[in-house]
């Protein structure tokens, strides 16, 4: 008998969101890591300040390429270790187009976050603030508390979701 992965379309907690972007972190360090590898190989840089905007281009890109293939699907790694699936918001399965600008949209307010960050620093004088710069990407979290359903602002935005995905028995016969 096997298992198969329905969602249940009520949306997983913020703890377990949490714990899969803690995962999701490890991974991206990997991707960061090999892409700015081969870039550094490439153009011979010897420090991160030179070609810095491509790099920083090519690193969005590297782990844009990431999240919409695993998207495609459903999942990423770290969502199918939590039991977390990402819908549209019937429940199916995204749209290209959907997936593309949920990636775009789950920028800003990190980045806002981040300038925050900076300003905080360059304010107090204390660059010790920058190292608060590891808290941005849960920014996203805000939004939650917020939402209805307890989804984040770039998925509302976006037309997708993310749902429970429950292993039920697949019946037999």
């Amino acid at each position: 008998m096997s298992a198969e992965l329905s969602p249940s379309f009520s949306t997983p907690s913020r703890l377990r969101r949490f714990a899969g972007m803690m995962y999701e972190g490890v991974l991206l360090f990997g991707i960061v890591f090999a892409t700015g590898y081969l870039f550094d190989t490439l153009t011979e840089s010897h420090d991160g300040s030179m070609f810095r905007h491509v790099r920083q281009f090519l690193l969005f890109l590297a782990i844009g390429v990431y999240f919409l293939l695993c998207w495609r699907g459903g999942q990423t790694l770290p969502m199918k270790t939590w039991d977390i699936r990402l819908v549209d918001r019937n429940g199916g399965r995204p749209t290209f187009g959907r997936l593309l600008l949920r990636y775009i949209l789950l920028w800003p307010l990190p980045l806002a976050t981040a300038i925050l960050v900076k300003g905080a620093s360059l304010l107090t004088g204390y660059t010790s603030t920058d190292l608060l710069i590891v808290f941005a990407p849960f920014s996203n979290f805000i939004w939650t508390w917020f939402d209805r359903e307890g989804q984040f602002l770039h998925d509302r935005l976006a037309g997708t979701r993310l749902v429970n995905s429950v292993r039920t028995p697949a019946k037999s016969g």
